[in-house]
């Protein structure tokens, strides 16, 4: 699938900043053999003092901005054409009960090892009664499957509700309410597998806003959208799934990012000086292009 995406975060500040400095995690990512970005570009205003553009440790691309002179506000346009074209796997998982063993032989700790991704997170802390709650899941046999079940028993237990929840909500809070957004879901669903002892992260990224004809309008369209990433063993590795709406992600998944929880991997993060409490704006599209 070929896509046009738009993203505008839009921040209006209630007195004038007199200084910040922010990172954007806006772009998507070119990943082999899954998505290419063909085009984008990312603008700012008021124009910034300084920019530049690095890759975190995860390889999120994040562009650095920096303001001295006095602003009252902060607008940032994304656009990207990127082609999606995610191929269909055979269940090559392993039996989560040698997981670990396999976990324990990795020595690399480059950004896709999964040993960054078994501990605790700050938005996904190891909890027991999200535990106990994923233990159900070993039932359904090879780690793929696992992970398939626990995504769909989310689904099915918890609501989708959005302003029942903010980006400050951690995984046993929205575990507690069954309700929440695509952020809630995931963080929930990463806290279960970690716990279980599957290697689990969070992906930021973007979904098909027009649904194919039939076909019900996916959640979490007009926004940015989050799902879940597991290791599901050395011989099939990472795969991901999208627990907000029962799936596992596939060619209407666009992905900006990836990290451990939404720290790693929210759209913008960084520090002003002001009073007050600001208003935001978020605006999505994503058009298939025919």
């Amino acid at each position: 699938m070929l896509y046009d995406i738009r993203l505008r975060l839009k921040y209006d500040y209630p007195a004038t900043v007199e200084g910040g400095r922010h990172h954007v995690r806006a772009v998507p990512l070119t990943l082999p053999g899954a998505q290419r970005v063909i085009a984008s570009s990312l603008s700012v205003e008021p124009g910034p003092t300084e920019q530049s553009v690095y890759r975190d440790f995860f390889g999120n691309a994040v562009t650095s901005i920096a303001y001295r002179e006095p602003h009252d506000s902060l607008d940032v346009m994304m656009q990207a054409r990127v082609k999606v074209e995610r191929t269909a796997r055979d269940d090559t998982s392993s039996a989560p009960s040698i997981l670990a063993s396999e976990i324990d032989a990795i020595h690399d700790l480059g950004p896709q090892s999964p040993w960054h991704f078994l501990p605790a997170s700050h938005h996904a802390p190891l909890d027991g009664d999200i535990a106990a709650y994923a233990r159900y899941s070993l039932e359904a046999g090879t780690s793929l499957a696992v992970v398939a079940d626990l995504c769909g028993r989310i689904y099915r237990d918890f609501s989708y509700a959005p302003d029942t929840t903010d980006v400050t909500t951690l995984s046993p809070e929205a575990f507690t309410q069954r309700r929440g957004v695509c952020q809630d879901f995931s963080h929930v669903m990463i806290s279960g597998l970690r716990s279980i002892g599957i290697p689990a992260g969070y992906v930021s990224g973007f979904i098909r806003t027009i649904a194919p004809p039939g076909e019900t309008r996916l959640e979490g369209a007009d926004a940015m959208h989050a799902w879940v990433r597991a290791w599901c063993g050395t011989q099939m590795g990472w795969v991901e799934f999208d627990p907000t709406n029962n799936i596992a992600a596939g060619n209407d998944h666009i992905v900006i990012g990836y990290g451990r929880d939404y720290g790693d991997v929210s759209p913008i993060v960084g520090v002003l000086r002001t009073t007050g409490r600001h208003s935001s704006e978020q605006s999505v599209d994503v058009i298939p292009v025919e």
